[in-house]
């Protein structure tokens, strides 16, 4: 059974994404590297979400790990 991720921050992570770009965003909350996964959520039952940049911009990250809508932020931080 997988553990509960931890809040990283609660508010979204302002980032810099490139089109076509592969990322992996932090699911469990313990990554060092903040939105994106460092491999710490090994043994804790969570896996990061990989995913493709649509576009280049700045996009609103999910840090508190809540969202309904990963990576991306939903203001579910807004309820915590």
């Amino acid at each position: 059974m997988a553990d509960d991720p931890v809040a990283a921050q609660i508010g979204p992570y302002q980032v810099e994404l490139e089109e076509g770009r592969m990322y992996a965003w932090c699911a469990c909350g313990l990554s060092e590297r903040q939105p994106f996964c460092d491999g710490k959520h090994k043994g804790t039952g969570l896996e990061p979400t990989r995913f493709k940049a649509d576009s280049s911009g700045t996009f609103n990250i999910c840090g508190c790990k809540d969202t309904d809508e990963a990576p991306f932020c939903d203001g579910s931080h807004n309820m915590l």
